[in-house]
């Protein structure tokens, strides 16, 4: 689905995928917020949702999706998310037509930030600090977008057999 997005999409659909946060705060995102040398994104409170300051350290993937889009830069461009020196908007829309010519089912963007936090939890980063860099306050809110799936019910089954047999 992703190759069927324009460029500006896919890389909005890239920091979603690999930062987990919401979609407004991705779509405002502004050069001055983004260090490259220093490899690290800064949110301000009265950007962020929870309205509490986030400090991003950028992961390869999000710097190389935040160095492609300041190559891509234009003069005046604002935010780090334009198309031909437009915001990128109608993101609903561009994501509803990359999926159905893809012929997959309909996605949201939101569908990443549930993405980031199951694998942030499955890359054995501490819950607490997969929180803070995805931008939950509570932990309610956190477990319900870390959802358990059948295959890992099934893992744990064979984990516990494997563990009672090294006793």
């Amino acid at each position: 689905m992703r190759a069927h997005l324009p460029a500006a999409f896919r890389a909005v659909l890239d920091f979603a995928y690999y930062s987990g946060w919401r979609r407004n705060e991705i779509l405002y995102l502004t050069f001055s917020e983004v260090d490259l040398a220093a490899g690290v994104v800064r949110l301000s409170a009265g950007r962020s949702k929870t309205e509490a300051p986030r400090l991003r350290p950028l992961s390869e993937p999000l710097r190389q999706v935040l160095a492609r889009r300041r190559k891509r830069r234009q003069a005046g461009d604002g935010r780090v998310f334009e198309r031909d020196g437009v915001p990128v908007r109608a993101w609903r829309y561009a994501l509803r037509d990359g999926c159905a010519r893809a012929g997959v089912p309909h996605r949201l963007l939101h569908d990443c930030r549930r993405t980031a936090a199951r694998n942030l939890v499955r890359a054995r980063v501490p819950e607490r600090v997969a929180m803070v860099l995805t931008g939950y306050k509570t932990r309610s809110l956190f477990d319900r977008y870390n959802i358990v799936n059948e295959r890992e019910l099934f893992k744990a089954g064979d984990q516990l057999v494997a563990y009672l047999k090294r006793r």
